[in-house]
């Protein structure tokens, strides 16, 4: 008889759970879901579901973000702002019609149950900030001249989720072909978006230090691979309250800095999946439609266990974490903590 390590057991019960739960939500949606049904199908007593998960709610957000199917990527990706753009929208409406798509079907309570709760709602609207960030600066790698187009990102984000939201409370009203010519056109908004550093009033200092860096293996979520040893560059630790302020860094850093932005929160066991499922949504459909010289030029790690975030020094982690480290040569040789600290240390020079 095979004999399974703990980790392996707790790994085929997590499993077992997260099929029924799937199959539970999909038959009787989410609202109508109990967790005594869920754990009659996962042949498990309801003690058994709650030791694997927090609630009904963190289950569900863990089931969507392992149904995300992710787009197949285009035969020929986009090569101009307007291209990538319509070819990322095509990605994205491609899953809209509810009944056809079984992500969809399951998603349909996902907003209103965010928006019910402020300890979600406030995440979730940093995490789309983000995801603002991360197409803007493919945009920006495609047309370096154009600008910042994060503002731009924002406004075809708004079109999607829209259209995503419609497709739901009014099936047959969204004209698919509409929303991408929508977005293709967006590629010429002009917004005038200059970059304005973050003005503080209390705004860290980066301070030199000598202490040792040793980072656990991690995942980049850009890439959707193994991240390689993170031997140099910028390191910034982000509660999901913060998600967005990784871009302080990039706009901070000199051309070539390595950034890698670290996704850390107090609540991982029902946030850590919401932040997955936001930003593999995202990427899926942006690495399906960009080349792949045009996908961000950093690495994005999710870090429910703050592992990597202990690695930089972090004891204690929160949703309004903000820590940086500068790392070369394998050592951490400065650091910056509060709002800014990504700015701080991404501004320092040689």
């Amino acid at each position: 008889m095979e004999r399974l390590s703990r980790a392996e057991t707790q790994q085929r019960t997590r499993a077992r759970v997260l099929a029924a739960a799937r199959d539970e939500f999909t038959e009787r949606g989410y609202r109508d879901a109990k967790i005594d049904a869920i754990a009659e199908r996962a042949g498990l007593t309801r003690g058994g579901v709650y030791s694997n998960f927090a609630g009904k709610r963190a289950l569900y957000f863990a089931v969507l973000a392992d149904s995300l199917a992710e787009p197949a990527a285009f035969p020929d990706p986009g090569r101009t702002a307007r291209e990538a753009l319509g070819l990322f929208a095509r990605a994205w409406v491609g899953s809209l019609p509810l009944f056809t798509n079984s992500f969809k079907g399951l998603a349909v309570d996902l907003v209103p149950e965010i928006m019910a709760d402020e300890m979600t709602r406030v995440p979730y609207a940093q995490l789309l900030n983000l995801d603002a960030v991360l197409l803007g600066l493919a945009l920006e790698r495609l047309h370096p001249a154009a600008g910042r187009r994060t503002g731009v990102a924002a406004s075809v984000l708004t079109q999607l989720h829209g259209a995503s939201r419609l497709a739901v409370a009014a099936p047959g009203f969204v004209d698919e072909f509409a929303v991408v010519a929508a977005c293709e056109r967006l590629a010429g908004l002009d917004l005038e978006e200059p970059w304005n550093p973050p003005h503080l009033p209390h705004a860290p200092e980066a301070v030199a230090c000598d202490e040792p860096w040793s980072p656990p293996p991690a995942h980049d979520a850009i890439q959707d691979a193994a991240l390689l040893a993170i031997g140099s560059g910028v390191v910034t630790v982000l509660g999901l309250r913060r998600a967005a302020a990784v871009e302080e860094a990039v706009r901070a850093a000199a051309p070539g800095t390595p950034i890698t932005a670290v996704l850390v929160t107090d609540r991982p066991e029902e946030l850590a999946d919401l932040s997955r499922l936001v930003v593999a949504e995202l990427m899926g459909c942006l690495r399906a439609a960009f080349p792949s010289s045009a996908w961000p030029d950093l690495a994005l790690v999710h870090d429910p266990a703050a592992a990597l975030a202990a690695a930089a020094g972090v004891t204690s982690v929160s949703d309004t974490t903000e820590t940086a480290v500068l790392v070369r040569g394998g050592r951490i040789v400065a650091r910056a903590e509060g709002f800014g600290a990504g700015h701080a240390v991404a501004s320092l020079r040689p």
